[in-house]
């Protein structure tokens, strides 16, 4: 059930929260900075004026507002039985997600999307409907992969970003998923669903990748690098992404013997040859 008004960012309340009273202790210029760092006037305008709208309603009404434009390569190799599992790389974090929802939606007559998500995003209200959280621990975790397996039994199209996190600058200098995991080939054979390979064109800002290896070289676990996304959300305004879909993989051609894992690094190398099928590379 959808709240009776829009999210919003409070960057000083989830302070307070977390730090308690010591969030006096944080500088109100240093509160000030951070907040425009992620910007976050801009985000709650994006939230507030596309309330109450909910699930692909919502990504399409994000699109529209920051006047993002999709060109769509290849919909002719799109199953037309919408029981798929559609695999990508996941080049920015936010926006891509956003799209791919809005589009595989509105390619399926409106149909509900399922999106395999880090259970940390479900604070984002008005794409619940869309989520499945996953990364839970104990009975939670239990929990969701039971609603995952729910959901893989249903008719409708369910996207999985087998990296689980959002593309980095390689050592070539290219931007690039790391490590596509097994999950998505796995499942497919489970609930003898095809595997659509999709490849989404678009990258961050420099910076994004330059705070990204700064974090690496420094030894810090923490993605913090990830409180940049608000910002190439709205980077976005105004840009056009390509989407490049490949032939479906039949789940029984997965269900050979093979490795998962070495067919999940088949699958990566394979989204990332499309784009150089229709001349984009």
């Amino acid at each position: 059930m959808s709240s009776d008004k829009p999210i919003k960012i409070d960057l000083q309340k989830v302070l307070e929260e977390r730090l308690g009273t010591h969030s006096r202790y944080v500088p109100s210029f240093v509160v000030r900075a951070l907040e425009k760092l992620i910007c976050q006037d801009e985000m709650n305008s994006l939230l507030e004026n596309n309330f109450p709208l909910q699930g692909a309603d919502f990504c399409r009404g994000v699109l529209r507002e920051l006047n993002v434009r999709l060109n769509i390569h290849g919909s002719e190799n799109m199953p037309a039985s919408k029981r798929c599992i559609v695999v990508s790389n996941h080049p920015l974090g936010g926006l891509d997600g956003i799209s791919m929802i809005a589009w595989l939606s509105s390619h399926y007559g409106d149909s509900p999307v399922h999106f395999v998500v880090n259970d940390l995003l479900m604070v984002i209200d008005p794409l619940k409907e869309c989520f499945v959280p996953i990364n839970k621990h104990g009975a939670q975790s239990r929990e969701a992969s039971a609603l995952l397996d729910r959901v893989l039994a249903g008719d409708n199209p369910v996207v999985i970003y087998p990296a689980g996190l959002v593309s980095r600058l390689n050592d070539k200098g290219k931007i690039r998923d790391l490590i596509w995991r097994k999950m998505a080939v796995t499942k497919a054979i489970d609930s003898r669903r095809d595997i659509v390979p999709v490849h989404f064109g678009g990258e961050n800002s420099a910076a994004f990748y330059r705070w990204a290896r700064l974090r690496k070289r420094l030894g810090m676990k923490f993605n913090y690098e990830m409180v940049l996304l608000p910002r190439e959300v709205m980077r976005a305004r105004g840009k056009e992404f390509t989407l490049t879909v490949g032939e479906p993989v039949p789940w029984q051609s997965l269900a050979n013997g093979e490795d998962p894992v070495l067919t999940a690094a088949l699958l990566r190398k394979t989204v990332y040859s499309l784009p150089s099928k229709y001349g984009e590379l």
